[in-house]
């Protein structure tokens, strides 16, 4: 099946109960991020405050998936950052972005988003040691 850019776009749904026993039919699911900044509430499925003293939190199993600009609900987001690093920064790559920069993910938020870029919320593939 072939998706056109201009009329679809990514959306991430996340449960801690996905079936990962065969591969899903559109998207991929992805495992292993950590949130900087905030932490997600696995019972309102949505980001929340920091828990003190807890620098990172672990984020629930992603579902990507394409789905038709038209179809996604029209409902509070935040458009999280995803980095491979803490670092955040990266060399200029010749598309013009990071190349310590993944993708923004289209995330459930609460709160308005610049309550979010304010505390520098993102997701990150590694930890530093």
């Amino acid at each position: 099946k072939q998706w056109y850019q201009r009329r679809v776009a990514i959306t991430a749904g996340m449960s801690e109960d996905i079936d990962t026993s065969k591969p899903p039919d559109d998207g991929a699911y992805v495992n292993g991020l950590f949130v900087d900044g905030a932490r997600w509430c696995r019972e309102k499925n949505t980001f929340a405050e920091s828990t003190p003293n807890v620098l990172f939190d672990t984020m629930p199993m992603i579902w990507m998936r394409p789905m038709k600009k038209l179809d996604i609900p029209d409902a509070p987001i935040y458009w999280c950052p995803v980095y491979k690093t803490s670092e955040r920064r990266g060399v200029l790559s010749t598309t013009g972005h990071s190349t310590n920069f993944v993708i923004d993910m289209r995330l459930s938020s609460d709160k308005p988003e610049m309550h979010w870029v304010l505390r520098g919320l993102a997701l990150l593939c590694q930890l530093d040691d």
